[in-house]
C-alpha cells in the first residue's frame, strides 16, 4: 500500500453492537492519520439480533469491496459465529481475479481459509482494532511498517520449539474452533505439506481434546508439517491442566511444534500470512 490508499472495513461475522462505534470510530481516526482511507461497509452494526444483514447482504458487501479497484486491502473488525454463513454467496473467480488481502481474526479463519483454498490469495490473520486496543504504539508502529515500507515486522513474532527444530511450509489454519466450520466442506484447506496455525479465545480441556480428535480423525497430523501453537486464552488463564503443549504432544506424534506468545487475540498479537510460505528454525 501507499499513503492515500484506500481500506475495506467490513463485518464478515456478528454485527457489532451500536455501543462500539466510538471504537470504530477512532480505528477510523488511526487508520486516516496513518494514510489510510477508509471505506466502510453498510453492514457493520448488528440491529435486533447478532445479524448486521443476512449472509447473501454481507457477501455482497464483502464483494462490492473487492470489485472496487481502488481498495486495495479489507479489513474484517468483527468476529464471533456467523462469518461461514456468506461463503456460498461469495464469487471466488473475482476474488481469484483481485487478489487483495483480507485481514481477520477469530471466526473470520472460514473466509481466510476458503479464500486461500478456492483463490490462493493469501490474507492475514490479524485483528486490524489492535491498533486502538494496544496503546504501548508498538501495533501502530508495527503496522505501518508493515503495510508501508514492506516489512514483515507485524509478522515476526517469538517461538520456541516444544519438539523438532525445523519446519517449513505453507501457512494455513488460524482458530481451531472455527477452522473446524470447514471440515467436510470444499473450503476447507488441504493440509499437504502445510504448517498448521492454531488457537483459541475460548474453550476448556474438554473442548481442545474434541478439536484435536477431530483433526486427528481428518488425518491432519499425518499431513502437516508442523504446528504452530499460538494463545489458547481460556485455558491458559485459568491454568487448566493437561495444558495445550502436553495435548498437542499426545496427537502430533513427533511433528514439529512450537509456542507463541503473539498469535491469537491478544492485544499485542502479530499477524501471520494465511496461504504465504514460511521456515521457522
Amino acid at each position: 500500500m501507499k499513503q492515500g490508499d484506500k481500506a475495506g472495513i467490513v463485518c464478515c461475522s456478528d454485527g457489532l453492537l451500536a455501543q462500539r462505534k466510538r471504537g470504530v470510530d477512532k480505528l477510523v481516526q488511526i487508520l486516516t492519520g496513518i494514510g489510510i482511507t477508509p471505506v466502510i461497509s453498510e453492514h457493520i452494526y448488528a440491529h435486533n439480533t447478532v445479524f448486521s444483514g443476512t449472509g447473501k447482504e454481507r457477501a455482497q458487501a464483502l464483494m462490492r469491496l473487492y470489485e472496487q479497484e481502488d481498495v486495495k486491502v479489507i479489513f474484517d473488525i468483527s468476529g464471533g459465529d456467523i462469518a461461514n454463513e456468506i461463503l456460498p454467496y461469495l464469487d471466488f473467480d473475482m476474488i481469484r481475479n483481485h487478489p487483495k488481502q483480507f485481514w481477520g481474526y477469530s471466526d473470520l479463519t472460514t473466509i481466510l481459509n476458503a479464500v486461500y483454498t478456492k483463490t490462493g490469495n493469501e490474507g492475514v490473520l490479524y485483528q486490524v482494532r489492535n491498533l486502538i486496543r494496544d496503546e504501548s504504539g508498538v501495533q501502530r508502529k508495527n503496522f505501518v511498517e508493515t503495510v508501508f515500507n514492506g516489512k514483515d515486522t507485524l509478522f515476526d513474532f517469538p517461538y520456541r520449539f516444544i519438539q523438532g527444530e525445523h519446519m517449513e511450509g505453507i501457512v494455513v489454519g488460524g482458530n481451531i474452533r472455527c477452522l473446524l466450520k470447514l471440515a467436510g466442506t470444499e473450503f476447507f484447506p488441504d493440509l499437504t505439506d502445510r504448517i498448521l496455525v492454531l488457537e483459541s479465545l475460548g474453550g476448556s480441556v474438554p473442548q481442545l481434546v474434541t478439536f484435536l480428535s477431530q483433526l486427528r480423525c481428518m488425518g491432519a497430523f499425518e499431513k502437516v508439517t508442523g504446528i504452530v501453537l499460538g494463545t489458547f486464552t481460556q485455558m491458559e488463564e485459568r491454568g487448566e491442566r493437561p495444558d495445550i503443549i502436553t495435548l498437542i504432544q499426545e496427537y502430533a506424534g513427533c511433528l514439529p511444534v512450537i509456542k507463541t506468545s503473539k498469535i491469537g487475540h491478544g492485544a499485542d498479537s502479530c499477524g501471520v500470512v494465511i496461504g504465504a510460505y514460511r521456515v521457522f528454525s
